[in-house]
């Protein structure tokens, strides 16, 4: 079984919901704290054993080339000015050892074109797809969510989708999955339909923003059409796919932030800033002096 060490990373969304902030500045750069939403995705990927992250850009999305690029000028500013934790911090966001890879997404045709766009880099590969709007949160001294799915993967060799239970009033934002147990945490996947309305919806078991996926998907997602929407969706591929091999859900240990709403951003920067070594404990104080 050949082991992942590709993950793909789409990029190309307009982040409209954001507006006006994300009218000069990709999504993914909106920051948690102090680092990019992009930049929590890439090291839980580095941290399950990716090397080689494929981003699947569009316009106005140079910012994120940029911000896994060295920054020599800065870095020999912030030497020279003794600011040593300064320049660590910096040199700590571009994770050693790994290669980034830029390809653009002609037209915004769905999830399910973003990840097809990725094949000639992938190649026969199983890879992981992570979406930066889904930022994932353990706690300290467990795998992360991408990890543990990866060790799912190395025992089962099939394709895993990452699952959460969603309210029922919420289906219309996921693909939902009907499922059966199968062992701890893993389902075997019966059914997967894109966004159903709460009335339709064969349950509510959410996809969420981590795949890991045998190469066979692109060719399923060859042969699909446009689906919800008028896109080509990720969700209709796999549909596909599970007529041909085994799929399975995840249900992860960890918590999910769905930064691509205002609400769950904030929940998020709330989260990590109580996490935050430097000011976790001040920032609560705060917190519990303003109740």
């Amino acid at each position: 079984m050949k082991r992942v060490r590709k993950a793909v990373f789409p990029v190309a969304g307009l982040g409209t919901r954001f507006l006006p902030a994300t009218k000069a500045q990709p999504k993914e750069m909106l920051p948690v704290v102090d680092k990019p939403l992009i930049q929590y995705a890439v090291e839980e990927a580095v941290a399950a054993g990716i090397t080689d992250m494929v981003f699947i850009t569009g316009r106005n999305k140079r910012a994120i080339e940029d911000h896994f690029d060295s920054a020599n000028e800065l870095e020999l500013e912030l030497e020279s000015g003794g600011k040593t934790e300064l320049l660590e911090i910096l040199r700590e966001s571009v994770p050693k050892g790994i290669h980034c890879i830029y390809m653009r997404q002609p037209a915004p045709l769905g999830l399910g074109h973003a990840v097809l766009c990725a094949r000639p880099v992938i190649g026969d590969e199983p890879f992981a797809v992570l979406l930066a709007d889904d930022l994932m949160d353990v706690d300290a001294g467990k795998t992360p969510v991408l990890g543990q799915m990866l060790d799912a993967y190395a025992v089962e060799g099939a394709s895993i989708l990452a699952v959460q239970d969603v309210p029922r009033e919420e289906t219309r934002q996921y693909g939902i999955v009907s499922s059966h147990p199968y062992k701890e945490r893993l389902e075997l996947v019966d059914g997967i339909v894109e966004k159903p309305a709460p009335e339709q919806a064969p349950s509510t078991l959410g996809v969420v923003g981590r795949y890991v996926l045998n190469a066979s998907i692109f060719d399923q997602l060859e042969l699909i059409g446009k689906g919800a929407g008028g896109e080509i969706q990720l969700t209709d591929g796999i549909a596909r796919l599970m007529q041909q091999e085994r799929i399975m859900a995840y249900r992860f240990d960890g918590r999910r932030f769905d930064c691509g709403s205002k609400l769950g951003y904030l929940k998020a920067t709330v989260a990590m800033a109580l996490k935050h070594p430097e000011m976790g404990q001040e920032f609560a104080r705060y917190l519990e002096q303003s109740k």
